[in-house]
């Protein structure tokens, strides 16, 4: 891998994190995005604009992040598996554990006091439903919260990632077989959705195109010939507006919908990774050449890990205060992302330079 195959790596791991606060920040009323959710209530700018970034034009990047993370590990055939994954467990499920105790405590102190906890409660980020305060939940339920379902539910990525790299070894032998074959199959687990012990289809497919790309020694640092920067920006860009629209003006999830969004997403999922894969190398020189901007990606993993519950959590806070301000809705979407943001690598720089070992253990060595 040449210097400038890893300075895009690090660029857009860095930009897929970031992208998450805004992924994550939404405030619309309905609370859980999935690719043909309908949106029941008025279309105005601000709505069309947090669909069309959150469930749009910005859902490129887990993908990304999975075939980089594929690639990179294909990269290491030449290390012992046994060790790969020892490493692995502690670069990626020691950081699961840290952080998903991390947000737990974050949600504990901000029940102890009523506002704080009204917007703890009013966020509704605990995945079994239950949105109680952890003392009425007992040490039974925060225990399982804190290995299974995490109030950082973003934490999923690293989990998933983790038991892909377990199954490496069937992933390479599949995919120099039957490559036609897996992928058409991994495609459809993708496009409907389909998620089994965590193992899901679109983690599945875009960590193997990861490995086929390095496997088969596919030139990603150069432009194919057949690809068009025009078509595919229109696409992408062009099918998250559509999509957006289609999200407002149907009132129920018949099938025809729910597959002609899954597969325009999906669509519009391709077409994104090419355009900013092949279309950003100008932006990516100029920001890998500024020493303040390298410094800032060291904290993509706190950022990634921290963001939520936080992001969550003030938001609804901020809504409590400002929901009589005109526009309140649109400042909040755009600059409680910026806030925690900028806190997280607050944080992150922090950690490293007052407590430089359990910063190494929480992020897996990243970031040094």
């Amino acid at each position: 891998m040449n210097r400038f195959i890893s300075q895009k790596f690090r660029f857009y791991s860095f930009v897929c994190i970031a992208a998450l606060l805004f992924v994550h920040g939404y405030n619309l009323n309905e609370t859980y995005l999935v690719p043909f959710s309908i949106v029941k209530e008025r279309l105005t700018f601000t709505t069309f604009f947090e669909y069309f970034m959150a469930n749009g034009i910005l859902r490129f990047r887990i993908p990304l992040l999975f075939i980089i993370s594929g690639y990179i590990f294909a990269m290491q055939d030449y290390k012992p598996y046994t060790e790969r994954v020892r490493k692995r467990f502690k670069t990626l499920m020691i950081p699961y554990f840290i952080w998903s105790a991390v947000g737990l405590a974050i949600t504990f102190l901000w029940q102890q006091f009523p506002v704080t906890a009204e917007a703890v409660r009013l966020s509704q980020l605990d995945q079994l439903g239950e949105n109680m305060p952890y003392n009425e939940i007992g040490w039974g339920g925060v225990l399982f919260r804190w290995l299974l379902v995490p109030i950082s539910f973003q934490l999923w990525f690293i989990r998933s990632l983790f038991v892909y790299n377990l199954l490496y070894p069937v992933l390479k032998w599949i995919i120099s077989k039957y490559p036609v074959v897996w992928f058409i199959l991994t495609a459809f687990l993708w496009i409907s959705l389909a998620n089994v012990l965590f193992v899901e289809g679109m983690g599945l497919f875009f960590f193997s195109v990861g490995i086929w790309l390095n496997k088969y020694n596919y030139p990603i640092d150069k432009k194919p010939e057949w690809f068009s920067s025009y078509i595919c920006w229109l696409c992408f860009v062009g099918l998250s507006v559509i999509r957006t629209f289609m999200a407002f003006e149907f009132e129920s999830y018949h099938p025809v919908y729910m597959v002609a969004m899954l597969i325009l997403q999906a669509i519009t999922v391709l077409t994104g990774i090419l355009a900013v894969w092949y279309s950003g190398d100008k932006v990516v020189r100029w920001c890998m050449n500024k020493k303040w901007f390298v410094w800032v990606t060291a904290f993509s993993f706190v950022i990634f890990a921290l963001h939520i519950p936080l992001l969550a959590y003030t938001t609804r806070l901020v809504y409590m205060f400002a929901h009589n301000i005109q526009g309140y809705r649109l400042f909040t979407y755009i600059f409680v992302p910026i806030a925690i943001l900028l806190f997280c690598i607050a944080v992150g720089a922090l950690l490293r330079r007052l407590v430089p070992g359990f910063y190494k253990l929480a992020t897996g060595g990243r970031g040094f």
